[in-house]
């Protein structure tokens, strides 16, 4: 028996896969926009870093990177690494914390403890957007930089499309990874 399925007459939109965008990526359907990530199976271009943002992600880059070389971590930060999120997400969040740093392509999930995204424009983005695709795909722990406000925005144990558990670290206080065990970042740089 057939079934009939009534007409949509509304405009729905199409979420890309994985595997749309990077083919997209590598015919160069993406070419001039420098940069792009698939969030939630849209395309989004990712914006130039000025000064504040690229000066905050190499000093909280460099900080993490000691911190863990200090209590002998396996795990390697990243700089705009992207990660292998869900079917329908791609981010390329400015640090990201892998225990799997060296292969090819995307940094798979499983790898992935801790990522960061440094906002100096794209706090709305970054504190909405994004938290609902790292919530969803279970990433252990999510940190936003906001630059103009001089606080990282530190967000843990994740349910359905949020975090449970969040707090507030100012520019010069440590900050204390919950899911990476011994991890203490020194932000007096920042």
């Amino acid at each position: 028996m057939t079934n009939v399925s009534p007409l949509n007459t509304a405009p729905l939109p199409v979420r890309l896969r994985i595997e749309d965008y990077l083919l997209l990526h590598e015919a160069g359907a993406f070419a001039s926009y420098n940069r792009t990530e698939l969030i939630d199976g849209g395309v989004y271009f990712v914006n130039a870093q000025h000064r504040p943002h690229a000066l905050a992600k190499i000093e909280l880059y460099d900080a993490i990177r000691d911190a863990l070389r200090s209590i002998q971590s396996p795990l390697r930060p990243m700089v705009e690494a992207s990660i292998a999120l869900s079917p329908h997400d791609v981010p390329e969040p400015d640090i990201v914390l892998t225990s799997e740093p060296r292969g090819e392509g995307l940094v798979p999930l499983d790898s992935v403890h801790l990522v960061i995204e440094v906002s100096d424009t794209t706090m709305r983005s970054d504190i909405r957007r994004k938290v609902a695709s790292y919530a969803r795909a279970a990433m252990p722990e999510y940190w936003v930089v906001d630059v103009k406000a001089r606080t990282i925005h530190q967000m843990w144990a994740p349910c359905q499309d949020i975090y449970t558990q969040r707090r507030a670290v100012v520019f010069g206080d440590p900050i204390i990874a919950v899911t990476v065990a011994g991890l203490r970042v020194d932000t007096a740089s920042l």
